[in-house]
């Protein structure tokens, strides 16, 4: 049996009321609760919350909630603990085998990357699997503003073309699966995990108002030109 939780605090700063901000016409949470149950992948659905107006519009789209304590729900706590704490208060008798975390803010998910990922942690010996990408510019050709000059991490790199520098990834920011009985003390982005690489047109982080204006624009596009 699988498990799926959705971590969406109400205490957003860049972006007030992020979680449930209109996007394209519906509460951006709603996203991610809605491709969790399309998905047929899940017993049970729940965001986890500090925020009642949170509460009651995941409940609208279908999703259970997880209260969450105070001490996780302010600036400094992160998703994995979220994750962990959800974990432990929901799978008490053991009867979940996987568990995965669906940010709130993925409304350009897609099932078969989620379904893939599962399949993949299934039929492996790793304890994760989670949503990457590529960088869209090496990365070893970057570099830092110092006293408003420029330093380069790695000047050896200056003069090598992008297409012979080794491909780099980060976290897409979508999903993250677990396999509850693999005993791990990696990281998920360690040796314990499996990439699902998603393509980058797919991928947006939405952290400021600049970014939540981008994945509007991208997710209207998106709908237009890939979404089936």
């Amino acid at each position: 049996m699988n498990l799926c939780i959705i971590p969406a605090r109400g205490g957003s700063k860049r972006i007030p009321k992020k979680n449930i901000k209109i996007f394209c016409g519906e509460p951006l949470i709603s996203y991610s609760i809605k491709k969790a149950k399309d998905s047929n992948l899940f017993e049970k659905i729940v965001v986890s919350t500090d925020n009642k107006e949170i509460a009651e519009i995941s409940k609208i789209y279908g999703a259970e909630i997880l209260w969450r304590p105070k001490e996780l729900a302010d600036d400094y706590a992160g998703s994995d603990e979220v994750f962990e704490h959800a974990i432990n208060e929901l799978n008490k008798n053991g009867k979940y085998k996987y568990a995965c975390m669906i940010y709130p803010t993925a409304p350009m998910l897609e099932i078969k990357y989620l379904k893939e990922a599962y399949e993949k942690l299934k039929n492996s010996d790793a304890c994760y699997a989670f949503s990457a990408t590529t960088f869209d510019y090496p990365i070893w050709r970057s570099f830092r503003i110092t006293n408003n000059r420029c330093e380069m991490f790695w000047p050896e790199n200056y003069s090598k073309r992008s297409q012979d520098l080794e491909e780099a990834y980060h976290d897409a920011g979508q999903f993250y699966w677990k396999k509850l009985r693999c005993k791990s003390n990696e990281i998920f982005f360690g040796k314990d995990s499996i990439p699902i690489i998603i393509p980058r047109y797919l991928v947006q982080d939405i952290d400021t108002i600049e970014d939540f204006i981008r994945a509007e624009l991208m997710y209207k596009v998106y709908c237009d030109n890939f979404k089936s």
